[in-house]
């Protein structure tokens, strides 16, 4: 493993806990120094310390990426502190299931607050000074889930497809301006909530090897990096089915959720 990186400075909302914490690991152990963004403040002290020997630097800005004016002033602070970014990774999401017989608004209300305006407030607090200085990094988290619609998942599945959507759109339009875009869409990874699931999840990757992978795809010029590769390329093939097979072989697939 290198112990170089070129990502100096880095802004990671949601870098606390699971796939952005490893993220931040990754960067640190390069040398990076990054702005770490998350509503629990014991998991940023327990990530401070756990990175306090390591050659870079971990800066605890607690935040509710839902909470638009909050998120601007701590993506201001983390540009006072680090200077220019280099980076900046809008991992920040949550999951709640939803099943048709308790379908409310709520669930909904919540993971778009979240999950979609979220990663919004986040690129809005970035995303003009990187096409002012025509440079940046912009990476955004999704989900296979966004791929199609699945059982328990229509709220969280449609707030995924709804980040996949803007970043296929904003990658053509701030490539114009020197800024690159990625967009992260991982399968089934061990973190906190993954382990409130109560179904079988193929191809279950470490979170720590998730990590390594998000950070090897960001020194690529992919616009989509994937992981595990035999579960997200299975996606993709679900993806170009027609409804006329998609919805049985889901249905008979995902039966044992109920």
């Amino acid at each position: 493993m290198s112990n170089s990186t070129p990502f100096r400075t880095a802004w990671i909302t949601g870098g606390s806990t699971g796939i952005g914490r490893a993220l931040v690991l990754e960067l640190v152990r390069r040398g990076a120094h990054v702005a770490v963004s998350g509503r629990a403040i014991d998991s940023l002290q327990s990530l401070e310390a756990e990175a306090k020997d390591l050659p870079g630097k971990v800066i605890s800005l607690p935040l509710d990426v839902a909470d638009r004016d909050a998120t601007l002033r701590v993506g201001e602070e983390a540009m006072r502190l680090l200077g220019d970014l280099d980076l900046m990774v809008a991992c920040a999401g949550t999951h709640v299931p939803m099943k048709a017989e308790t379908f409310s608004s709520s669930p909904f209300r919540k993971l778009l607050d979240t999950n979609v305006m979220g990663t919004v407030h986040a690129l809005e607090a970035v995303v003009p000074r990187f096409i002012a200085q025509r440079r940046g990094h912009v990476v955004v988290v999704s989900s296979v889930a966004g791929y199609r619609g699945l059982p328990t998942a229509s709220a969280y599945g449609a707030s995924k497809a709804a980040l996949i959507n803007m970043s296929e759109a904003l990658h053509i339009e701030l490539k114009r301006h020197g800024v690159k875009l990625q967009l992260v869409n991982p399968g089934f990874v061990r973190t906190p909530l993954t382990d409130k699931n109560t179904f079988p999840m193929p191809f279950l990757m470490p979170v720590e090897k998730a990590g390594r992978q998000l950070y090897e795809g960001l020194l690529t010029d992919r616009f989509e990096i994937t992981f595990p590769k035999r579960f997200t390329w299975l996606m993709k093939l679900m993806r170009l089915l027609p409804y006329a097979l998609y919805l049985p072989i889901t249905e008979r697939i995902t039966r044992g959720q109920r």
